[in-house]
């Protein structure tokens, strides 16, 4: 893969889209979470994992998109920089989801997701 040349940009349409995406997918993960926690059932030692994963994964996922929101993400290099930070964000969110889904099925926790 070809590395970007430092002054090459991106055209702000390009650019405009990822940032769509990227909050919507923001959107989406910080509601998952809002809507774990309001769950009124007890938390246990078991929830503690899932939830460090899903407050990591959108902390990177904030700190991307306000990169993607400066005048100089239009340079290539740091476009690509934050798309895959991104994408190593929204790996982060799925895998704090997966972590809780599996203690549901499982059994192991208390914050239900499945009813």
């Amino acid at each position: 893969m070809s590395e970007a040349e430092p002054n090459e940009k991106i055209d702000a349409t390009f650019r405009n889209g990822s940032l769509t995406a990227a909050g919507i997918i923001l959107g989406f993960s910080l509601n998952f979470i809002s809507v774990w926690v309001s769950n009124p059932n007890d938390w246990s030692r078991i929830d503690i994992p899932p939830m460090l994963f899903l407050t990591i994964g959108i902390a990177i996922q904030v700190k991307v998109f306000a990169d993607l929101l400066s005048r100089d993400s239009l340079f290539a290099v740091k476009y690509d920089r934050s798309r895959r930070l991104f994408l190593i964000g929204l790996g982060i969110v799925a895998a704090g989801i997966g972590i809780a889904l599996v203690n549901d099925v499982l059994g192991l926790g208390r914050m239900r997701m499945l009813g």
